[in-house]
């Protein structure tokens, strides 16, 4: 066993520990869900904060995720390296953008502790670096061509395709490349349309506006709570929005700590987003949340959270946090919610119109959350939950494992729901069981 595999035991086992004292005294803890969320007092948990995560273990032969009643999930490609989004071309071919974060940064004993965790978790190490394409030509639900799209890239993520240009979200910027219907790879060299700031929260989500004329970028922050100051988060904690025709970028909303799925909802035209809200606070505090995204709003990181709760681990801006405007619906604490799609009634048997939600899972609590697909159902352009599951069976029962993490998840060539799993190594695809429409 390495070095760090040894020390992500020994870390475990103290962890364990950590977890049990502070812990011992709660009683049931509800989440924080809705749009009145019951969120509990902030905890802060100082310079040794809660640290659980499962070891990555992947999917035996046969093995699948847990589909809601109604519904079955197969594997439409497996054996990938880290699928973390999802595109899908006009023609029907599958485009996944295969990452890894990068290690680097480790400055102290808990930053080798977090390092040496994550590679357990398999949520660091060496990137692919590379989008791949998958086709199924005759359409039995699981793709039998697989090639290298574009390789070569920089944590890629995000991805939109409009007319003949292909944009990838770097971690670094905005590449676009020529694309043709039907081409099964891009050897092209791409054009950088911005820069963007690497590191922290590298992840680069890409939407087009419904008239293409406008890409809109979502970019994390560097730290937690502004770590290290305001000045090296500027353009970040942000959704960015590109204007393509004169290569003008602005913000559009900011204090959005990480900002990665986006989606339109097409009643309103209103862009919404998910957001991982900041650790250290306690196991549903605060929440993750989904909310619509105003032109210019500011939406409390690193000041407050949720309905103007001040984080007094930071350095005050009353005059900001009198400007946070409060999110739409709370997804719990800590889930990692980073996936977002637009799912239309029928899409699913059984399920309205509604939001299909990537969650990734936690480690900044004592029992672990998300490691989930769920499902925001939406009246009138608004969440009206309870909140759902799609897909579950990511964890082992007692927490120790995990057979696959989702990240992106989107509507298939077909119209079923394909989701990204990047401990799993699996696009997996959604639809409706046998007699279930």
């Amino acid at each position: 066993m390495s070095l760090s595999g040894i020390f992500a035991r020994v870390v475990a086992l103290v962890g364990t520990g950590a977890i049990h004292l502070r812990h011992r005294h709660d009683g049931p803890r509800q989440p924080a869900f809705g749009s009145t969320p019951a969120i509990p007092a902030a905890k802060p948990q100082g310079s040794i904060p809660t640290l659980k995560m499962p070891t990555a273990k992947g999917w035996t032969a046969g093995q699948t995720p847990v589909a809601a009643p109604g519904l079955q999930v197969n594997a439409f490609a497996a054996g990938l390296k880290h699928p973390r989004w999802i595109h899908v071309l006009p023609n029907g071919d599958v485009l996944t953008a295969e990452a890894l974060s990068a290690p680097g940064g480790i400055k102290s004993v808990f930053d080798y502790a977090m390092f040496s965790t994550m590679k357990r978790a398999a949520a660091v190490g060496e990137s692919p670096n590379r989008i791949t394409l998958l086709r199924d030509a005759d359409g039995d639900g699981v793709a039998e061509t697989r090639e290298v799209f574009l390789a070569g890239l920089n944590q890629p993520f995000g991805m939109a395709q409009l007319g003949d240009t292909l944009y990838v979200g770097n971690t670094d910027g905005v590449m676009a490349f020529p694309y043709t219907p039907g081409d099964t790879r891009i050897s092209a060299a791409g054009r950088k349309l911005n820069d963007l700031k690497p590191g922290g929260h590298w992840t680069r989500s890409l939407l087009a506006s419904p008239d293409g004329r406008k890409l809109y970028i979502g970019v994390g922050s560097l730290s937690n709570i502004a770590d290290h100051g305001m000045a090296v988060e500027e353009g970040r904690a942000a959704i960015h929005e590109l204007d393509l025709e004169s290569g003008q970028s602005r913000i559009f909303a900011g204090g959005l700590r990480n900002p990665v799925g986006m989606a339109w909802e097409p009643t309103t035209g209103v862009l919404w987003t998910v957001v991982n809200e900041r650790d250290g606070l306690g196991d549903e505090t605060p929440p993750d949340y989904l909310t619509s995204v105003r032109d210019g709003g500011f939406y409390g990181w690193p000041y407050c959270y949720w309905d103007r709760i001040v984080d007094d681990r930071v350095p005050q801006d009353p005059a900001m946090v009198a400007a946070a405007i409060t999110p739409d619906f709370a997804l719990g604490g800590h889930t990692a919610s980073l996936g977002l799609c637009w799912l239309p009634a029928g899409t699913l048997p059984g399920f309205p119109d509604g939001m299909a939600i990537g969650q990734h899972g936690s480690w900044n609590r004592s029992t672990l959350s998300g490691y989930k697909v769920a499902f925001v159902p939406f009246v009138n352009g608004r969440p009206a939950g309870p909140v759902r599951d799609i897909l579950t069976g990511f964890l082992s029962p007692d927490e120790r494992a995990s057979y696959g993490r989702p990240v992106g998840v989107t509507i298939g060539p077909d119209g079923s729901l394909l989701v990204a799993d990047d401990v799993g190594d699996v696009i997996w695809r959604v639809t409706g069981a046998p007699g279930h429409g």
